[in-house]
């Protein structure tokens, strides 16, 4: 697979700041927040780069691209997972490990270029669509965003039993829209926030 470079400015507005304080199956509904939802959930990928920033301790502050093992290399603390996890659980795993040279270390992770493989940044809308396609995400980006990128459903779709399948960690879970009454009725209550590498379905009616 080749690289995607996102565009300068999509990378501006994917900058995440994850301060070290916490974080976070079932079949429930996505958490609904289009305003960050997808982008704190990104996970990071290799040959992303990251800047590492521990507040008043400007030495160990470095910006370094995530190598093919999926670790990246913080001074004092040598070598951090990064691949596969967000920002968040980066900058907490830091933190913790920078205790024994820090007293009380604030770290902070920041996602400075998109770089990872094209496959992890893409949604992809399959089924009962005018044009299945594979669009490049963007921040913001809704089900009925991916949708009408794929011109909208057939005659023959049977919009009230789509589905949104979401990778997470080792298991895939589906999650029902009802892309019907999205599309009909303005009800955006399914309309969920999707996320790099979702795939969504719809399905034909049977007869």
């Amino acid at each position: 697979m080749t690289l995607f470079r996102w565009p300068a400015l999509l990378v501006l507005v994917l900058i995440v700041s994850a301060c070290a304080t916490g974080g976070t199956g079932s079949s429930q509904a996505p958490v609904v927040n289009p305003e960050s939802q997808a982008v704190a959930d990104y996970r990071i990928g290799v040959d992303d780069e990251v800047k590492v920033s521990v507040w008043q301790n400007p030495g160990l502050d470095v910006s370094v691209p995530v190598r093919p093992d999926g670790k990246i290399s913080v001074p004092l603390v040598g070598d951090v997972a990064a691949g596969g996890r967000t920002p968040e659980e980066v900058a907490a795993d830091i933190k913790d490990k920078l205790q024994a040279f820090v007293r009380d270390p604030q770290v902070t992770v920041i996602l400075t270029q998109l770089r990872s493989h094209e496959y992890l940044s893409r949604v992809r809308v399959t089924g009962a669509v005018r044009q299945p396609v594979s669009v490049p995400f963007r921040q913001g980006m809704t089900v009925l965003d991916a949708v009408l990128a794929a011109g909208g459903t057939t005659e023959f779709a049977a919009s009230d039993r789509a589905e949104l399948y979401r990778k997470d960690g080792e298991t895939t879970k589906a999650y029902a829209v009802r892309l019907d009454k999205v599309l009909q009725k303005g009800d955006l209550t399914t309309n969920y926030p999707v996320q790099p590498g979702d795939v969504i379905t719809v399905p034909e009616r049977t007869f």
